[in-house]
């Protein structure tokens, strides 16, 4: 993880939540804030421990990952560019209850989490903004949990590409078979044929370690309404619109 030492820095970042804070919101906080490099599997937070750092994504994606013991582990939330790490801290708590690491690579902001409580205490209009991200987070999280109860692995597959797509810039996803099946908490062979299928109806191309969305339309189709309802909350809620909307 490193440091940017460029005029980045004192810009105001490309992270949607941060960008929509009023200046003077904004500024309790760009004093405190570091742009850092965020490569693939970086750890962001770690079950059972405190948060020490919240950050905010200004590019790649982040998921929040739920595990039991040493290997039984699913995705249960994303976080892109659209929001933050550290909902615990915005409600008052400093311990993590889950894995947050990121998933795509990319870059982002990142503050101290004392700094953040110092911001929060200072300004109600700074806490209720991102007690709306975590609101809309929620809902995913729990459009997550149905996903996962009730929906075919297909429409799964399909809901997760979109979500990842929908923090992406261009449309090739840097994903393996194995990595979606982790997340998902199914065998490989099932996101294999569920891959397989998008690609006969030229919805994704499949290449080695990468996924090309071909079709955005055809996958919300196949998604059959699992996917949306936490987008339009993160719409009503923040004001994020994906960056393939429509």
């Amino acid at each position: 993880m490193g440091l940017r030492t460029d005029s980045a820095v004192n810009s105001r970042p490309a992270n949607h939540l941060l960008a929509s804070l009023s200046a003077s919101d904004f500024d309790l906080l760009a004093g405190k804030l570091e742009q850092i490099k965020l490569p693939r599997r970086t750890s962001l937070e770690e079950k059972g421990k405190d948060i020490k750092w919240v950050y905010f994504l200004d590019s790649g994606v982040a998921s929040v990952v739920a595990r039991v013991g040493t290997s039984r582990e699913i995705e249960v939330g994303l976080i892109g560019l659209e929001g933050m790490t550290g909902t615990a801290l915005v409600m008052g708590n400093h311990r993590a209850t889950n894995m947050t690491y990121i998933q795509v690579d990319g870059w982002g902001s990142r503050i101290a989490a004392d700094d953040l409580r110092l911001a929060l205490r200072n300004s109600i209009s700074l806490r209720m903004s991102f007690l709306h991200f975590v609101q809309a987070f929620m809902t995913q999280v729990t459009n997550t949990a149905l996903a996962n109860g009730k929906a075919k692995i297909e429409e799964r597959v399909a809901r997760w590409l979109l979500m990842v797509h929908d923090g992406t810039e261009g449309n090739e996803l840097g994903l393996t078979h194995e990595f979606i099946a982790m997340m998902l908490g199914v065998r490989r062979a099932g996101v294999t044929t569920a891959l397989q299928h998008l690609v006969k109806l030229n919805l994704i191309e499949v290449k080695r370690s990468n996924i090309l969305v071909r079709r955005r339309a055809g996958l919300q189709n196949i998604a059959d309404g699992i996917y949306g309802l936490p987008e339009r909350e993160y719409q009503r809620l923040i004001g994020w619109k994906p960056l393939h909307n429509g």
